[in-house]
């Protein structure tokens, strides 16, 4: 599957190196406009490509959406593009696409930076972001007012609902979403769960956790270092699971000088 994506060559000069080619995958319910500020800084330096995951943004849908099926399509586009190596940032459920392609390719990858997220199985975070999903697409809503009113039945934190109600956009007289709630829904345990394999990736990786967040944990530190032995963390002190938007300059320094 050929993804969605923008690319933003480096900003150096011809006469200077360009370190990397950086993909730059977002997370559950997102699209490749979440991590904007991120590409802008690290285009300093490096070529920056951010993708819509399958079932994301403009990216095609499908009824299939393994980590192995995600991390294809991030070769495909690269093939597309004639890039035979590169590096990778994935937030949350993009991290785990990142986590997939290292394990999977890992002659292809060069490092990855996973924020907020460790190869492991989650338990079912978003049992109520589904409920009020449903909600909203099984209403004829006219605006976008409408549907965050749904939504705060089930959702009482502003800033969550306003990050899912990004992907609203209106097609005729009604506005729908432009993820695949269908099929998020149906491949969830897939999503949150982790497939194990007895491969590891002996490049540099970068854990980066947000201090409050519980997607990390302590308990975590063997399975991350089982996979990834060369592995170091960042902690971000006052931010929760979306670090990247609630500190985005402090996310933006770590990655970009885990790169230069």
């Amino acid at each position: 599957m050929l993804l969605n994506y923008q690319q933003k060559q480096s900003s150096l000069s011809e006469n200077k190196k360009v370190c990397e080619t950086i993909f730059i995958i977002h997370g559950l319910f997102g699209s490749l406009s979440n991590l904007y500020s991120l590409a802008s800084v690290l285009q300093e330096q490096h070529h920056t490509i951010l993708v819509d995951l399958r079932n994301h943004g403009s990216s095609p849908h499908s009824e299939n959406m393994s980590y192995q099926d995600m991390a294809d399509d991030i070769f495909t586009l690269a093939d597309h593009l004639n890039i035979e190596s590169f590096s990778i940032v994935g937030h949350s459920m993009g991290g785990k696409v990142a986590m997939a392609c290292a394990l999977q390719r890992p002659e292809r990858i060069n490092k990855i930076v996973n924020a907020d997220i460790a190869p492991i199985a989650y338990p079912d975070k978003h049992n109520d972001v589904f409920t009020g999903l449903h909600a909203v697409a099984n209403k004829k809503i006219t605006s976008r007012k409408a549907a965050d009113l749904i939504l705060s039945e089930y959702i009482g934190a502003p800033e969550l609902r306003q990050f899912l109600l990004k992907s609203l956009r209106k097609i005729g007289d009604y506005y729908q979403f432009q993820y695949n709630l269908t099929a998020l829904f149906t491949n969830y345990a897939s999503i949150r769960g982790w497939a194990s394999t007895k491969v590891s990736f002996n490049k540099e990786v970068l854990f980066v956790k947000g201090g409050d967040s519980d997607y990390i944990l302590p308990q975590h530190q063997n399975e991350i270092l089982r996979f990834f032995p060369n592995a170091k963390a960042k902690v971000i002190n006052g931010t929760g699971h979306w670090l990247h938007a609630e500190k985005p300059k402090a996310f933006n320094r770590v990655v970009a000088d885990f790169f230069n």
